[in-house]
């Protein structure tokens, strides 16, 4: 089995190692860890590898919360202590200016920490009914893969979603279109929770019953989306709380739709905008615009 020392991480939070000329890109390894890995696909350049065995660990390693980690797709760095996710993440964008754009940066600010678990206000989670799993699957896609994986929680989303991964299995196998139903979209915002399904077929006068029992049981709004994003409307219950994030500081609360643009992280985009109009420094009389680039 070979053995390597890991001297960074790739954009994917792949360890990099060199061995005679090559770089191996290891799935799970650290910087400065000694680790034994298994090629699974070799390049002329390169090779990418699974971790097998960690022979001198990082201190940055820890043990991921999620017991999906490694087959789930929806996180990469749970092995991480989260400062130096962050720290990771930087490297990785100043090794991008520099690879891509030629630029160094002449200063750095000091980077945003939030939290770790809980933070992930949006998603997009794919719905398949697997009876060899046992029937509905709702999750991320699996690591490298059109499959999706086997989630019955997520430490990522709010422990409220979270605990509702299971009970929207069982709801979803229960629709005459369950194979016809491939997405569902996740939107939290202050005072409410969306979930958005993405039906390819009508559903039968029994179906929408079972969806207004299970938002009224669960405190949720559902929508249904036929076709593309503006197709999407609010299903049930038609009146009550709408979608919004607050910015406190600034006695702003901006409405929002569940197919609308918005940051992940709220707490996050919260000290974003306060440190971007801190460098600002706007006069009486300004505007500023919040414009999404991506």
């Amino acid at each position: 089995m070979p053995i390597g020392t890991i001297v960074s991480l790739d954009h994917e939070a792949r360890g990099i190692a060199r061995q005679e000329g090559k770089t191996i890109f290891v799935d799970g390894a650290l910087p400065g860890e000694t680790v034994e890995y298994a090629s699974f696909r070799r390049k002329p350049n390169y090779e990418l590898a699974h971790l097998v065995s960690v022979l001198k660990p990082s201190a940055a390693r820890v043990q991921p919360r999620c017991p999906h980690f490694g087959i789930c797709g929806g996180c990469a760095m749970q092995h991480i202590e989260p400062s130096a996710q962050v720290a990771a993440k930087q490297r990785v964008l100043e090794d991008s200016l520099w690879h891509i754009g030629r630029v160094r940066p002449e200063s750095i600010l000091p980077p945003i920490h939030g939290e770790a678990w809980g933070y992930r206000h949006r998603a997009r989670l794919s719905v398949r009914k697997v009876e060899r799993k046992g029937g509905m699957l709702i999750g991320f896609h699996e690591k490298r893969s059109s499959y999706i994986a086997d989630m019955e929680t997520c430490a990522i989303l709010p422990p409220h979603v979270s605990a509702l991964l299971m009970p929207l299995r069982e709801l979803i196998g229960s629709l005459s279109i369950a194979e016809r139903l491939p997405q569902l979209e996740l939107a939290v915002g202050e005072h409410c929770t969306v979930f958005v399904l993405r039906i390819l077929e009508p559903l039968t006068a029994a179906d929408e019953q079972r969806l207004r029992d299970f938002a009224d049981r669960y405190r949720i709004i559902f929508y249904l989306q036929p076709k593309g994003p503006d197709s999407a409307y609010r299903f049930h219950p038609v009146d009550g709380p709408r979608l919004s994030y607050t910015l406190p500081e600034f006695g702003l609360e901006l409405d929002f739709k569940p197919t609308d643009f918005t940051q992940v992280n709220h707490a996050v985009n919260r000290i974003l905008v306060r440190r971007a109009l801190g460098l600002l420094d706007p006069q009486p009389g300004e505007r500023i615009a919040d414009m999404f680039c991506g």
